[in-house]
């Protein structure tokens, strides 16, 4: 009978465990989604943290272990995204950098204010806090992919003194050639809305080009993450009506020829959201930029083409830095 009790004890753990999971499921659907951003920001090498400044409470991931006086290099997603779509590129900077990667006030983990503007400029404001809350005495490099990508440009160009290099990756904020989903954008519609399964493989098809890279998301997280979609659609709205088609859909661009940094700009030439032309839209304001044309990926080239748009970032960092 002794013999058995080791089994029966793991019996009993294990099945404790599992109720366990499953009440906290219950109560918290979106634990598992969450629950497998955790494994992905371990894997990359990051810890998590928090800071309240004002009203706005940022939750970030972050790496600290990089050489004495390495730039700190902060990294803003897009538009119903979050910090972990920049993961892969973080995970290649860490230990050479100091990697910051915030969810911006109103998406990801970070808290939301009914009410409060989430627009381009707000942000930027924001932003520009939180790089001195951060990032106060290291040189830092801001990043910015998508709707992210305008709040750099508006970062960059309006406090000059807290940015020291920055990079515009399929950035918003210029007025570039005519695509469906600009279309979209512009009668009122949210291309990027999702309410079921059809409109969840429409938004990974119209963001992504690689196949292989679209992630994949299995029963019951793709009802999950459907569910919690449906919820933020009114936010989704009021965000898209201020920076797609309100009075500041192009500040963004219209500030870009104040920067004077030293600069990147990357697009994936088969990116059916922020059409490539806007490339060469950011290049004529920013004649200093280095310009990065990618081949094979779409919207979503920092999960993409990770390794690409992390050596385009040490390049940016690199080039003309005392050694």
């Amino acid at each position: 009978m002794l013999r058995h009790r080791p089994v029966r004890i793991f019996a009993i753990v294990t099945t404790t465990l599992l109720l366990l999971a499953a009440v906290l499921l219950w109560r918290n659907p979106y634990a598992l989604i969450t629950g497998d951003f955790t494994r992905q920001r371990l894997a990359a090498g990051l810890s998590k943290a928090s800071m309240q400044l004002g009203d706005d409470r940022w939750v970030y991931a972050y790496n600290d272990d990089a050489p004495a006086g390495a730039p700190t290099v902060v990294m803003l997603h897009g538009f119903t995204g979050s910090k972990e779509n920049w993961f892969p590129v973080a995970r290649l900077l860490r230990g050479r950098f100091r990697v910051i990667v915030p969810d911006l006030p109103g998406w990801g983990e970070s808290n939301r204010i009914d009410g409060a503007d989430y627009g381009f400029l707000a942000q930027s404001a924001r932003v520009a806090r939180f790089l001195d809350a951060v990032s106060s005495k290291q040189e830092v490099v801001l990043l910015g992919h998508s709707m992210g990508g305008g709040i750099a440009a508006l970062v960059a160009a309006r406090h000059p003194e807290r940015v020291a290099r920055v990079g515009l990756i399929d950035a918003a904020g210029v007025r570039f050639r005519d695509n469906r989903f600009g279309i979209d954008v512009l009668a009122g519609k949210n291309p990027f809305a999702v309410h079921d399964e059809a409109s969840l493989e429409r938004y990974l098809d119209t963001v992504f080009f690689d196949d292989a890279a679209k992630p994949a998301i299995p029963w019951p997280a793709d009802r999950i993450y459907i569910a919690r979609r449906r919820e933020d659609a009114a936010f989704e709205q009021r965000v898209l009506d201020r920076i797609g088609r309100g009075d500041e859909r192009f500040a963004p661009g219209e500030n870009a020829a104040r920067i004077r940094q030293p600069a990147l700009l990357l697009w994936c030439r088969q990116d059916a959201v922020i059409d490539a032309s806007a490339l060469a839209l950011y290049a004529q304001r920013i004649p200093q930029a280095r310009q990065v044309l990618l081949d094979g990926c779409g919207h979503m080239s920092i999960l993409e083409k990770p390794d690409a748009v992390a050596q385009a970032v040490i390049e940016l960092i690199e080039r003309g830095r005392q050694r």
